[in-house]
């Protein structure tokens, strides 16, 4: 008996989103101490997967290999994402990043429906994403923040 098969195909409208952001999040072990601090991250995205903040319309997670976890998260606006992060518990989440930094790699990537995008790579090995193809740039002083980064404009 052949198995039997199901295809479908869809789309989605998104007309009611018209700012809607996309961030890819990934997280890269290299050592136990950074296993660490991934396991303290896991336990906070747990919480908002329970809880989400407002703004945000969805949250995967995936695998990118056994020592590169990754996030995707979908949220109604760059305004909900930026509350967000300047709170708790993102806030603390990054804070003690910074400091515990030693073993783990981190960095997201932020697309705009509008077309703007941005990214942050921290304590990676090598260049990924965006990093494999266009230059470097400094995320200091004009160029701190996400909304920053994403209101950029290429060089005329």
């Amino acid at each position: 008996m052949q198995a039997r098969q199901f295809q479908s195909r869809q789309s989605v409208d998104l007309a009611a989103y018209p700012h809607l952001i996309v961030v890819m999040l990934g997280f890269r072990v290299s050592s136990w101490r950074g296993f660490l601090s991934l396991l303290g991250i896991g336990k906070g995205l747990r919480g908002i997967q329970d809880a989400p903040p407002d703004g945000l319309l969805a949250h995967e997670q995936c695998l990118f290999a056994l020592n590169h976890v990754g996030i995707r998260q979908y949220w109604r606006d760059l305004d909900s994402l930026e509350r967000f992060t300047r709170s708790a518990p993102h806030s603390h989440w990054w804070r003690d990043f910074a400091k515990l930094s030693k073993g783990a790699g981190f960095w997201h990537e932020t697309y705009a429906r509008s077309g703007a995008m941005e990214a942050l790579y921290t304590n990676m090995p090598g260049p990924i994403g965006f990093g494999r193809f266009a230059p470097p740039l400094d995320p200091t002083g004009p160029f701190l923040t996400a909304r920053a980064r994403m209101e950029r404009r290429a060089a005329a």
